[in-house]
């Protein structure tokens, strides 16, 4: 018997071939604002001045661009098209089959920025030529979905042009992260995303399909703290929302029981989609950050502010014992 392969339907494919590239029947990649910035001499990603990673060189791309667990009122992605949660692995396209089609959409994305006067060429070369060396997967829709993900992720290891994959995560599947640490098959930076200090501020932000939605992102943050990898608790804050200083010390315990190496404490950007259901107010400053952070720093045991980056309006903490720099040396 022939399987049928997970597939986004019609009406989803041709909303989504508005803004993405769609690779195989389920997978995704885009050329980010920041991606066009570099090769201008227009500023760079907050991912290069943090961690070093090549800016111009990014395939920031999903397996699942359409499949989540939650549909979070902040998501600039049309997370109200992100009903379905489960794929089934002798359904799915092959690992290297997405890799081999996203540096191929990719190319045909970008292709069309090279003529442009204020271009730099020797970058652009770089970016159009060569296989890209940093790997976001944290396009849209949930990657731990994709049953295979943990052999995408040994896939592109496996490539030599590959300086750093980054996987971000909501943290819905623990069981799915612990899989992948067992078999090595973590990527070089693990992020998961944390926008809520409670239960209730979480079912109001997250909206979560899973009924232990909560439960489940606190298995993650806890099992985060053996994983031999590099490990960031990327902060949300959203004004009005989900900032009230009286949540400062559960923010807290949660980033402490997680031990993440890195902590961001990013503004919510009004973007995208995310305007139908929030407001312009509710985009913090870089000031509102920098504030913010400086109270949460004061709650945490052994963390420090080692960075910020205020046209992404984040700033980078550090744990004070971790063994990883900031900056990546080895993938």
């Amino acid at each position: 018997m022939i399987m049928d392969k997970v597939s986004f339907t019609d009406v989803v494919r041709k909303r989504y071939e508005s803004a993405y590239g769609i690779v195989g029947n389920h997978s995704g990649v885009q050329i980010c604002s920041w991606n066009k910035k570099v090769l201008r001499g227009k500023g760079a990603c907050y991912k290069q001045k943090f961690y070093g990673v090549d800016c111009h060189r990014c395939a920031q791309m999903s397996p699942a661009l359409a499949w989540c667990q939650e549909n979070c009122i902040f998501c600039w992605r049309p997370m109200e098209w992100m009903s379905r949660i489960d794929m089934k692995e002798k359904e799915v396209d092959a690992p290297e089959e997405i890799i081999e089609k996203t540096v191929s959409a990719r190319k045909k994305l970008i292709s069309g920025i090279g003529g442009a006067e204020d271009v730099n060429k020797k970058l652009f070369k770089e970016c159009f030529e060569k296989f890209p060396s940093h790997w976001a997967i944290s396009l849209s829709g949930e990657p731990t979905i994709y049953p295979r993900i943990g052999e995408l992720i040994s896939s592109l290891r496996a490539n030599k042009e590959v300086k750093s994959i980054f996987l971000v995560t909501n943290g819905q599947e623990p069981e799915k992260l612990k899989e992948m640490a067992e078999k090595k098959q973590l990527p070089t930076q693990l992020y998961v995303s944390l926008t809520a200090p409670t239960n209730d501020v979480f079912k109001e932000v997250n909206r979560p399909v899973y009924k232990d939605g909560w439960e489940r992102l606190n298995k993650t943050l806890s099992l985060m703290a053996d994983f031999k990898c590099r490990r960031v608790i990327r902060l949300t804050l959203i004004k009005g929302v989900n900032d009230n200083e009286k949540y400062l010390d559960e923010y807290a315990e949660l980033v402490e029981k997680s031990r993440t190496d890195f902590l961001e404490v990013k503004a919510y950007m009004f973007l995208g989609l995310s305007r139908q259901r929030l407001k312009i107010g509710n985009m913090p400053y870089h000031e509102d950050i920098k504030e913010w952070s400086e109270k949460l720093v004061k709650k945490l045991k052994n963390y420090s502010i080692i960075d910020e980056h205020e046209p992404s309006r984040i700033v980078l903490f550090k744990r004070n014992d971790s063994k990883y720099e900031n900056i990546i040396r080895e993938v």
